[in-house]
C-alpha cells in the first residue's frame, strides 16, 4: 500500500514561526491547480501499488474551492488504483471551516503560553470529544520572522524546561481523556490514528505532488523545486523539476530508528536483523548496552519503546543509534 501527499503552497498570511514553502500571493491559484493536475499525470508511474491514503498539506489546502478539490481528486482517481483508499485528509485554517468539521493541532512551549492557558486549551479537547490531536513544541527555525525577532530581543526565546513541563502536561491530560500517545506529537482515541502519517513512520512508499513535496520509494527520496513559478513552468513543459537522494543501507537504518522511537511500538531487534542484517542488530544491542536502558526503554522481548519520561528526548536518543558509515563494523 502507498500514499499520496499534495502540497498546496498558499496561505492568507505568513505565520512568523513557519519555515515551510508557501506564498501569500493567492490571486492565480488556478494556474497552480492546473499544473498539479498535470503533475499527477506525469507521475502516474511512480507508484505501482494501490493507494491507501491521500493527504492535502501546505500551506493552507482549505483555500482551494470545491471545484478545484474535485478536479484534483478526480485526476488521482483516473491515474492511480484507489480501490483500497481508507483515508483522505485536508489540513485547514479554522477561518475556512465550520467548528463541527475541525481537527485540532496544538502548539505548546511558546513564550507567552502559561501552564494554566495550556490546561484550558486541553479542556476544550475534552469538551468537544476530539478523537485525534497533534501537539507540537514551538521550534525556532532559521530564516523565519520568529528567529529574527528573537535575535533582535523583540520576543522572548523559548524555554526548554518550560517546553518539557508543557509536554508532560499534554501527555498526562490527554492520557486521562483516553487518547493513546501513539507518536511523539500525536494522540488518538483507539481506531482514530492518522493512517497517512502512520504510513510515513512505518516506511511505506508515498508520492509527493506540488512544489517542495517529497516522495519516497524505499530506495530513494526526491523533492520538487520550492518555487511556485518555476514549478508551474516546468510542469507546462512536461517536466517535473526535482532533486533526488539514493538512500544507503545506513540511511534507511537511521530513518527507521528515528521514526520507530517516535512511535509507541518502538523498534524491533528481529526486524532490524531482517531488514538491515545482523551487523545492524549487533550495533543496536551495543548502543542499548551503553545506555542506562532501564531508565529509557520499556522492553518486550526484542522490542524496545521509550518510557514516558524519555519521550521528550526521543530525537536525541535516536541520534545515538545513527551510523555515519556504510555499515557498522565493516
Amino acid at each position: 500500500m502507498a500514499g499520496i501527499y499534495l502540497h498546496i503552497p498558499f496561505c492568507k498570511k505568513a505565520c512568523h514561526y513557519c519555515n515551510f514553502h508557501f506564498s501569500t500571493q493567492t490571486a492565480d491559484m488556478q494556474s497552480f491547480v492546473n499544473a498539479l493536475i498535470q503533475e499527477i499525470t506525469l507521475q502516474k508511474s511512480y507508484i505501482k501499488e494501490p493507494i491507501e491514503t491521500i493527504y492535502f498539506g501546505g500551506g493552507t489546502p482549505s483555500l482551494l474551492d470545491e471545484t478545484q478539490l474535485t478536479a484534483i481528486i478526480a485526476a488521482i482517481y483516473k491515474h492511480f488504483d484507489i480501490a483500497d483508499l481508507i483515508e483522505c485528509t485536508l489540513e485547514a485554517n479554522p477561518d475556512d471551516m465550520h467548528p463541527s468539521k475541525l481537527a485540532v493541532d496544538l502548539i505548546y512551549g511558546t513564550p507567552s503560553l502559561t501552564d494554566q492557558a495550556l490546561i484550558a486549551d486541553l479542556d476544550w479537547i475534552e469538551h468537544y470529544q476530539i478523537k485525534h490531536v497533534s501537539c507540537y513544541a514551538l521550534t525556532v527555525e532559521d530564516k523565519t520572522a520568529l528567529k529574527k525577532s528573537i535575535e533582535k530581543g523583540q520576543i522572548e526565546n523559548i524555554d526548554s524546561e518550560k517546553q518539557a513541563r508543557h509536554f508532560e502536561i499534554v501527555c498526562t491530560s490527554l492520557k486521562k481523556m483516553g487518547l493513546e500517545h501513539y507518536e511523539i506529537s500525536n494522540f488518538a482515541k483507539p481506531g482514530f490514528r492518522s493512517q497517512h502519517n502512520s504510513n510515513y513512520w512505518s516506511g511505506k512508499t508515498y508520492l509527493g505532488l506540488g512544489p517542495s513535496a517529497h516522495s519516497f520509494n524505499i530506495i530513494s527520496r526526491q523533492w520538487n523545486i520550492s518555487n511556485n513559478a518555476l514549478y508551474i513552468n516546468s510542469i507546462k513543459n512536461g517536466l517535473v523539476n526535482f532533486e533526488i537522494e539514493i538512500l544507503t543501507e545506513a540511511n534507511r537504518y537511521n530513518e527507521y530508528m528515528m521514526t520507530s522511537l517516535r512511535c509507541m511500538e518502538g523498534f524491533d531487534l528481529d526486524l532490524i536483523a531482517e531488514k538491515f542484517g545482523e551487523r545492524y542488530q549487533k550495533h543496536s544491542i551495543d548502543i542499548i548496552n551503553e545506555m542506562d536502558s532501564k531508565n529509557i526503554f520499556n522492553q518486550n522481548g526484542n522490542q524496545y519503546s521509550l518510557k514516558d519520561e524519555a519521550k521528550f528526548l526521543a530525537d536525541g536518543i535516536a541520534s545515538d543509534f545513527f551510523i555515519l558509515e556504510s555499515a557498522p563494523n565493516s
